[in-house]
This record gives C-alpha cells, sequence and structure tokens, in this order.
C-alpha cells in the first residue's frame, strides 16, 4: 500500500472542504474507513462456487441469496461498510405485492441471458466524493410485481439474433407507477455515517412501500471456528447495539418509531437443503415481512443481522422520508445535526465538482462528467479471497476435489482482502488487470493516492504470480491481459505531478518500476518462447475479434504470430523506457535500464515491420494494413486478413523523445548513438533518428509517416472504423465482405456485427465483432497527440476518409473525443445515443435525464451495450470532456 507518509503532498493549499479531507488522509485520517465496498452482487461468482465441475452461476443462484450465508463477501442495495467489511449497512425494500424482499439487485445468468449475464433493474449512481464524505444514488422500483420469471423466461426463450429484454419492456415502469428511492449517505466525522433514504412517489395515486435500512455482520464465525461471534441486539428505543471484536463499539440509532427485526447471517439449511435445522436465518427478516412469519425474526432482538421496519403510505407525487446514523457508541448526538449535515456534505460535493469540472463545459457535460466520476467511486468494492483455503475448501462445505486441478490451481499464492476498483458491481463484482489499469487514470483526477495504491496492489508478491503474471481475473487468474500496467503507472505519476507544482511522487514510480520490470520479463519468456521479438498473448481481451479462438489450441494446429499481442509488448516498452528515463534524472543507474528497453523496442519492431526483410512480418504491403499471422504446421504463413482493432493497435506504441534527454542523460545519449551507429537500418527506418522535428525530438514508433497514413486512411473511413460515435473494433466492410478461412473440411468466418455478438464461440457475451470501447479509442486519441506532437501541425490527413476536410493529429484526436462524448451529451432533442431508442428513454425525463456508462457501444447507432454500469474504463469519458490535453503525453524536457 502506498503510505500516506510516501505520499507527495500538494504544492497550493486545499480549495475546497473535500479537498482539505483528501488532504488529511494524506497525513493519517482515515476517511475513507467506511465507504461504499458492498458488492452488488456475491452470488453466480467463482469465489462461492464449491462445485465439482467450476459451474457458478447455477452452484450459487439468485434464488439462494437470500437464504444462504455467503462465504467471502456480502452484497446488497445501496451497500456501506467498513474497508474490512466487518459491519454492512444497506437498504431492503417491499411493495406489498414482490414474493420476496428486495435486498439485492436481480439479474440473468450466463446461460440465462440471450448475450449472457445482465442486471434487470434501474438504478443509477448520482454523486460520490472521494473520500465518501458524501454520495447518492437512486434505485428505480416497480409498484406492480417485480416480474422475475417473465424477465428469465423470456430472455431463455430469445436467441442470439434478437435484442435483450429488458425490464423496461415488461411494462412495470409505465404511467409512472413505480418508486424513485434515493439513497443518501454523508459523514459526519470518519465513525459517524448518516443514511437518508427517500422514497418519491411517481404515481398519480398514493402507494405503500416496507423501507428496512438493514445492519448486518459479514459471516466468519461459519469458517472460522477460532472467531469470536460478533452481537446486534436492541439496545432501548429505535437503537441497536453493535458489539464486533475488530470494531469499536458502536450503535445505529433510527428515527421515529420502526420495528427491530433480528436473525442470523446464517445458512437456512432448512429452506434450501431440506434438513431439520432451526434458527433465525438470513431470510427470516424476509420471511416475517413479505410471508407474516413472527417466528422467522428472533423475539430476544439479537443477532447478526438486523432491520428497522418502516411502514410508509406515500401520497401520490410525493415522498416519505426514513432517517438512521451509524456512529460511536460514546458519541451522544442523534439526530439533532442530521439535517444540517446532510445540507453542508452536499453544498461541498457541489464546490468540489465545481472545481474538478471548471475547465468542463458548464450544464450537461459537466452533469456526465460528474455521473461518471460518481459510478467510479460507487463501484469500489471489498474483494476477499485467501486461493490457498479456496483451493483447500472449508470443513463446512463440500470438499472441492476438483479444484487441486481445476480452475486457478496454479496459484495458491494470490491473497486479497482489500478495496479494489471494480468494472461494474453486478456483472463484474471482481477485479480485472486492463480494466484496473483504466480505472486508475481516471482515480488520478480525483484520488491520485487511491489510484498509485491500486496501481502497487497488483504487483505486491500476494498479487503478483511469483513467475511474474499479474492476475486477471477470477475466471482465469492466469490469462493473459493487455500489459497496460506501466501506461497506467507513467500517466498517473505525470497527472499527479502536474497537479503538485511539478513535484511528482518518485517513490511510487519507482516502487511499482521494478515490479514491473518481472512482469515484463515473464511477457518475453512465456509470450516470446522462441525469442523471436514477436509475441502471442492469447485473447488479450479481444474475445470475438478473429478466426479463432486464440486462447485455445488452434483447430489447424499451429500458433499465431499476433498483430495487436507484438504491439502491445511494444508499446509495454516504451512506457518502460518512459518511467526509467524519468528516475534516470535523478539516479545515473536507471540509464543502462533505459538503454536495454531502448534496444528491445527496436527489436520488436525490426520483427513485426519485417525491415530488410529479417523479421518476420505483420505489415501486409498490399493492403497497406497490420494482421495477425498463422503458423501452419509445416511453416507456410498465411495472413488473417480481419481489418479489426488488432491492425490498429501498433498506433499505440509511439513515445516522443526530447533532444534534451540527451543532453542531461550522457550515459543514455553516448550507447544510444553507438547502437544507432551499428545499426543504422534500424535508425533510418523505425525511429527516424537522424529526422529530428524543428523541436530536436526524436520519434520512437512502430510506423513511419507513411504507414500511419494508411492506418488512419482505413481509421476514419465511415464506411470501415470511423462510427458518428468513436472507432469500430471491427471495418464496417467486413458486413459486406465476410473473413472466410477453410481448413479440414471446415469454414471460418469473420463478418461485421455492430452491436451484440450472434456467436457463442468465446462465451454468452462474447462482443468484439464491431461495437465501439471507450479504453481502445481512448489509447487511440493519446497516441494521435503523441504523433501530433512530433510530427507538429502540418501533418495533416483526411478526415473523415473522402470528405475533404484534412486535419492534423491533434485536430483528429479531438474529432474522436467530440464523437466519443456524443454518446453520452443531449442532442438537440434531448436523446442521449447511448440510452438507444426505447420510448422511455428517449422522451421521459425521469429516464433520459440520467446517463448510464455501458461497457461499450453499438458500432453504428452508439446505444449502449453490455454492463449498463461500467463506468471502469467508460469513466475515462470524464477525461475526454476536459477541452486540455491530458498531461503526461511523452517524456518530459529535464527540469
Amino acid at each position: 500500500m502506498v503510505t500516506a507518509a510516501r505520499t507527495a503532498l500538494r504544492a497550493t493549499a486545499p480549495r475546497t472542504a473535500e479537498e482539505a479531507r483528501l488532504e488529511e488522509m494524506r497525513r493519517g485520517v482515515p476517511w475513507q474507513r467506511w465507504g461504499p465496498y458492498v458488492s452488488e452482487r456475491q452470488w453466480g461468482t467463482v469465489r462461492e462456487d464449491y462445485s465439482e465441475q467450476g459451474t457458478a452461476w447455477e452452484y450459487f443462484p439468485h434464488d439462494h441469496a437470500r437464504s444462504r450465508a455467503y462465504r467471502w463477501g456480502e452484497d446488497g442495495i445501496a451497500g456501506f461498510c467498513d474497508r474490512h467489511q466487518w459491519l454492512c449497512l444497506g437498504l431492503g425494500l417491499w411493495n406489498g405485492r414482490d414474493p420476496i424482499l428486495k435486498e439485492r439487485l436481480f439479474g440473468l445468468t450466463n446461460s440465462e441471458g440471450n448475450h449472457g449475464e445482465d442486471v434487470k433493474e434501474i438504478y443509477y449512481y448520482l454523486d460520490c466524493t472521494p473520500t465518501h464524505s458524501y454520495q447518492r444514488m437512486l434505485y428505480r422500483y416497480p409498484q406492480a410485481t417485480f416480474p422475475y420469471s417473465q424477465l428469465v423466461e423470456e430472455n431463455r426463450r430469445r436467441g442470439r439474433q434478437d435484442p435483450e429484454f429488458e425490464i423496461t419492456d415488461t411494462g412495470v415502469f409505465d404511467f409512472f407507477r413505480y418508486f424513485d428511492v434515493e439513497v443518501e449517505y454523508a459523514k459526519s466525522g470518519v465513525d459517524n455515517i448518516l443514511l437518508l433514504v427517500t422514497v418519491h412517489n411517481r404515481a398519480a395515486a398514493p402507494a405503500s412501500i416496507n423501507v428496512l435500512p438493514q445492519l448486518w455482520f459479514r459471516n466468519i464465525w461459519s469458517w472460522d471456528g477460532a472467531a469470536e461471534r460478533p452481537q446486534l441486539r436492541e439496545d432501548g428505543e429505535a437503537r441497536i447495539a453493535i458489539e464486533h471484536p475488530n470494531l469499536p463499539s458502536m450503535k445505529l440509532l433510527c428515527d421515529g418509531e420502526p420495528t427491530l427485526l433480528f436473525c442470523e447471517n446464517e445458512t437456512n439449511l432448512r429452506r434450501l437443503f431440506g434438513s431439520a435445522a432451526t434458527g433465525y436465518f438470513k431470510d427470516g427478516i424476509n420471511d416475517f415481512v413479505v410471508a407474516g412469519n413472527p417466528g422467522a425474526v428472533n423475539p430476544g432482538k439479537f443477532g447478526t443481522k438486523a432491520a428497522a421496519h418502516y411502514p410508509l403510505q406515500v401520497p401520490a407525487q410525493a415522498s416519505a422520508a426514513v432517517r438512521v446514523r451509524l456512529l460511536c457508541d460514546e458519541e451522544e448526538t442523534r439526530f439533532e445535526d442530521f439535517d444540517a449535515v446532510m445540507k453542508s456534505r452536499r453544498r461541498e460535493a457541489d464546490e468540489y465538482y465545481n472545481a474538478i469540472g471548471q475547465d468542463v463545459a458548464a450544464g450537461d457535460a459537466r452533469l456526465v462528467q460528474r455521473r461518471a466520476l460518481a459510478g467510479m467511486l460507487w463501484t469500489k468494492q471489498f474483494y476477499h479471497i485467501d486461493m490457498r483455503v479456496w483451493l483447500k475448501g472449508d470443513p463446512a462445505l463440500p470438499s472441492p476435489s476438483s479444484r487441486l486441478s481445476g480452475r486457478n490451481y496454479e496459484w495458491p499464492h494470490l491473497y486479497n482482502e482489500q478495496i479494489m476498483s471494480m468494472p461494474d458491481k453486478w456483472e463484474y463484482p471482481w477485479y480485472a488487470a486492463w480494466d484496473l489499469a483504466f480505472h486508475c487514470v481516471v482515480f488520478a483526477l480525483i484520488d491520485p493516492a487511491y489510484a498509485k495504491e491500486q496501481l502497487v496492489l497488483l504487483t505486491r508478491e500476494w498479487y503478483m504470480h511469483p513467475n511474474g503474471q499479474l492476475p486477471a481475473y477470477e475466471w482465469a487468474w492466469g490469462d493473459v491481459n493487455p500489459p497496460v500496467h506501466a501506461w497506467a503507472a507513467w500517466s498517473v505519476y505525470s497527472m499527479d505531478r502536474d497537479a503538485n507544482g511539478g513535484k511528482g511522487d518518485r517513490y511510487f514510480l519507482e516502487r511499482v518500476f521494478h515490479k514491473l520490470m518481472l512482469n515484463f520479463t515473464w511477457w518475453v519468456n512465456r509470450k516470446d518462447p522462441e525469442g523471436r521479438n514477436i509475441f502471442q498473448g492469447g485473447f488479450l481481451g479481444l474475445d470475438n475479434i478473429g478466426i479463432f479462438d486464440r486462447s485455445a489450441p488452434l483447430p489447424t494446429g499451429g500458433f499465431i504470430n499476433q498483430s495487436d499481442g507484438t504491439a502491445w509488448v511494444a508499446m509495454y516498452t516504451l512506457n518502460l523506457l518512459r518511467i526509467s528515463l524519468e528516475l534516470a534524472l535523478e539516479d545515473p543507474v536507471y540509464e543502462d535500464i533505459a538503454v536495454k528497453f531502448f534496444e528491445h523496442f527496436l527489436y520488436i519492431a525490426q520483427a513485426m515491420t519485417n525491415i530488410g526483410g529479417e523479421g518476420i512480418g505483420l505489415w501486409d504491403e498490399e493492403d497497406e494494413f497490420y494482421y495477425d499471422v498463422l503458423n501452419l504446421p509445416g511453416g507456410e504463413r498465411v495472413p488473417l486478413k480481419v481489418r479489426s482493432i488488432v491492425g490498429l493497435i501498433p498506433i499505440f506504441a509511439v513515445e516522443v523523445l526530447e533532444g534534451r534527454v540527451f543532453e542531461r542523460l550522457r550515459e543514455f545519449a553516448r550507447h544510444s548513438r553507438w547502437f544507432f551507429e551499428h545499426r543504422k537500418d534500424l535508425a533510418s527506418l523505425v525511429s527516424r533518428w537522424y529526422e529530428a522535428s524543428g523541436g530536436e525530438q526524436h520519434l520512437m514508433s512502430l510506423l513511419r509517416g507513411h504507414r500511419l497514413k494508411a492506418l488512419l486512411r482505413r481509421m476514419l473511413a465511415e464506411d470501415e472504423f470511423l462510427s458518428d460515435y468513436g472507432v469500430r473494433s471491427l471495418s464496417k466492410y467486413h458486413g459486406k465482405h465476410p473473413v472466410l478461412f477453410e481448413h479440414g473440411g471446415q469454414q471460418h468466418s469473420v463478418t461485421y456485427v455492430a452491436g451484440e455478438s450472434t456467436s457463442g464461440l468465446f462465451g454468452g457475451n462474447s462482443n468484439w465483432r464491431g461495437p465501439i470501447w471507450m479504453s481502445i479509442n481512448f489509447l487511440l486519441i493519446e497516441s494521435l497527440g503523441r504523433f501530433h506532437r512530433y510530427y507538429g501541425p502540418d501533418f495533416k490527413v483526411e478526415c473523415p476518409t473522402g470528405s475533404g476536410v484534412y486535419m492534423n493529429l491533434a485536430e483528429v484526436a479531438a474529432e474522436l473525443s467530440r464523437r466519443l462524448a456524443r454518446l453520452f451529451l443531449s442532442d438537440e432533442k434531448g436523446h442521449r445515443p447511448a440510452l438507444g431508442s426505447a420510448p422511455l428513454f428517449r422522451n421521459d425525463p425521469n429516464f433520459r435525464d440520467h446517463p448510464l456508462f455501458y461497457e461499450y457501444f453499438h458500432g453504428d447507432t452508439g446505444r449502449g451495450l453490455g454492463a449498463s454500469h461500467q463506468t471502469g474504463w467508460t469513466g475515462l469519458i470524464a477525461l475526454l470532456l476536459r477541452p486540455k490535453p491530458r498531461a503526461g503525453a511523452g517524456v518530459p524536457p529535464p527540469r
């Protein structure tokens, strides 16, 4: 963890109250001890899977979640907990019609959805500050019976060619027959938490609702016989005493006169497995409220799970509120200052985001930026797994003997018990290595200390494999994600440095750099086993972009030389070169390391571009595009001529070196010049070493000017890659001209699909056949900025191709940013393309004025697809909305 003592302090005084709290954190005040760290789905995860065959979705379904205690974490609606998740605070609701209490978000499993797993709820993250001193979300709850069965049955009936059946298609939100349940948290102090639940009845008739703020302990005592059992108990009127061995003595104060209900956060063996067990189980509050069973809750008023039950009658188009407060036992305050504190935190959040968004156009753009950042902060999650224990299994659960040779058995060292940034707390309630890197770049805008902590964490010895590999994600820790960690580390460092008046956190940079060199060695040894400087990374997150599943044995035999795999490593090499040069400015030891990465990049460039016929060659001279190359067992090499982002990723491998770097770093300059004296072919054809621009800059890139223009000609063609909303992941050309490949009597093909995948080859939610991805577009924009830095304003390309309009590369980058922003911003009719064409989302202000941040976007219409709250890398829009170029592109001149 990056400690407060080691984190660079701000050079300027805090401008807002929230900035002052962030400054206090750097000095050791634990403002982030409590936050929205509760998952939105713990059921159906690998962590909770104790099946023999690894069928996580089926082993722990949604129907079990209310009755079965979790092993590794908790979930809930608007959940709030401490950073170790000893104690959780969340929300239960019941509209008087549903078959179950609404305690967690509902969605479809991978086999139930016609396009894979999918949450089927309407909710929005409205606001959140970095210290979680204030946060707000909105859950939209139907007044009619929640359509659980209809959603499952209709989606299961539909095929891959059909659209998904959404909850808005069921009609439960028609005629405003729903509650808007607004949840606000505010901190009066580090351990003094205010929760305000405001229920808005949007219908034209009065309606009743049961609101149940819930408090519960994460169950550790069922798995650890030595663990001391905590307790919640009634302690006076509308008050719950909290006793936990790892927490200070605390209490929950409940405003008004609710009924306090208690049960145990333990599995109902009777309901799930037909056991004769008795007790007050996890679903006791559900059974009391919904089934009217008084014997389901403890009449002694104690347990490990509790709720304050508020039955409310809300008039038509009116509101009702519930207030509770969690605080340390010695504090005497109740609700006298509750409203004043809540009002103050709202005002402070406004002041903070007005400062953050001061260079973003006022109005809708600031709204989108603030919501994107709120989503980033709300999707933090406590993530816990001890792989050694998980592989062995617990005595209280079935013995998972298959684990010793099954999923993730090679990762027994991995131990996670940390607050992590999730891609989406329902669809992806686990961290992913390359997603997390993009998250951190966004977090650098609002909480650089947290961003640095996250990047360091993945390189720690209890995360990183002993062989140097970074863990990918829990479904397969050993899968391979693109190596963007060094890019993110440099980006976070430089953004933090620039915000701090030029003082960078070199301790962080040096610390992460040493671990990244281990990871780089893993790439070289494991993904280039023949030492040819051509890499095979597997699917690399692009699971449906090619002819074959690149992570599985090929049906043809042989192997694939990957254009994207090689380009990613070339980019990685330049990122490490950039970091080593920065460190060398104060420590000359790093000059030798910089030379190593300098030369290694050139060898990769030689192999990939086939300079002088010496390399492998992934550049197709006839098509002027990069392709993967299939190596057949007999030695034949076959270009796989799919025009996809695989061929555009070489654009990412670009760096500009200032001439002054060589003046300051004499040893690095001497070695690099010696190298070029002996390899003039690389000097002239790859790095343009003898063609310094007017600012004495040198370009390191896989692309010379001609090849760059050739790639951009295709990328900026609207009948190929360029959409109204960004760059597609597959050329639209393949819609009419599919790629066909025949081998052994079987035909394999790739065709353009603008939205959800129509192929199940790579799993139920394979989705890379054409849509727009924010992460890839962001890297394209950054790379164009670096090329512009070298080539200057006179280097122009036609944009769009065939339009007769010529732009320099900075202008092209700005145009791509504008198209991506168009996904979220209201047009002249008030429509947001990402929300699609459904009437509710186009015409109803209660829906259309709430932007959602999807996982990816339809290549033609911009409609959001996949996870609907993927403010992981989609949160990058918060940076793209800023008109100023993001700091950190390129190696800075010596100071």
